[in-house]
């Protein structure tokens, strides 16, 4: 397993993590606004996934997805697909050796050329940056016993599969 395969699979992983701890809240608790972020814990969810959405869109240029399904069961499944999504297109520019190679980001205005490498590697610390901001809203919440959300946990989890 190379450096993209780990940052990529503990990216997905963590999120599913604070996901499924989401789960058993009730929505007054995932919708509770606080002083920070996007203020809500589903609104920081859904923006992390969303974001995840978009670049990986923009960057296979596809038509990019509207935000849809905002229940925690609906944003595991947006999870899982834009995992899927981020996955391939990591690995094949991996596999090219494109990382430097760009692309058109026409969300911009006007439109502006980004590299592969370095909209990669901002989906993965936006959704990092975003998870700590989740983390300290499950505190506020009273969750108790929140994972770390570190690649040693991700690493020794259990399982075979990235």
């Amino acid at each position: 397993m190379d450096l993209l395969d780990r940052l990529l699979g503990h990216d997905a992983w963590t999120t599913r993590q604070l996901l499924d701890i989401c789960a058993s809240l009730p929505d007054e608790k995932l919708d509770a606004e606080f002083d920070i972020g996007f203020r809500t814990l589903r609104a920081t969810l859904t923006h992390i996934i969303h974001n995840t959405e978009v670049w990986t869109a923009l960057m296979a240029q596809q038509e990019v997805p509207r935000e849809t399904d905002r229940t925690v069961p609906g944003l595991i499944c947006r999870l899982e697909a834009a995992t899927a999504q981020i996955q391939t297109v990591a690995r094949a520019v991996a596999d090219r050796g494109d990382w430097d190679e760009k692309w058109l980001d026409y969300l911009d205005n006007p439109p502006v050329e980004k590299t592969y490498g370095a909209a990669i590697a901002h989906v993965i610390t936006h959704s990092m940056h975003h998870r700590a901001q989740v983390l300290y809203l499950l505190r506020l919440a009273g969750v108790a016993n929140l994972p770390e959300g570190d690649v040693f946990s991700w690493e020794n989890r259990g399982e075979a599969v990235v």
